[in-house]
């Protein structure tokens, strides 16, 4: 097993534990929302220490259920993680050409010394 896989695999494991682990030691069971967002969290701790405060801010748009909001949060994840591999993908793809490059160069340049000595 190469250096690279080795490393890819334990990169996944550790992902995997960060999913699981705060299902299985049951973190936030005592709430009645456990796994909210950072928005949630942050509103009712505010609540908590000033319960006059009034948001200064609205959304421009509030989506008519949680499960349309979750799925617009979901196809907003998805579409940067495709400009990403794109970005990526471009990126190996030409350092992969101009390698493909050199080399024929360095192929073309190699027989024609070749030829010359004969």
């Amino acid at each position: 097993m190469s250096r690279n896989t080795k490393i890819n695999l334990l990169l996944l494991l550790v992902v995997a534990a960060l999913a699981v682990l705060p299902l299985a030691l049951g973190l936030g069971d005592h709430k009645k929302e456990p796994f909210t967002g950072a928005d949630g969290e942050a509103e009712s701790a505010i609540t908590e220490i000033e319960p006059d405060y009034k948001p200064w801010f609205s959304p421009l748009y509030e989506p008519p259920s949680g499960e349309i909001e979750s799925a617009l949060f979901s196809l907003q994840a998805a579409l940067g993680a495709g400009v990403l591999a794109y970005y990526f993908g471009l990126h190996r793809g030409r350092r992969q050409g101009e390698a493909r490059a050199l080399a024929r160069q360095e192929t073309a340049k190699t027989a024609e010394s070749g030829a010359e000595e004969v």
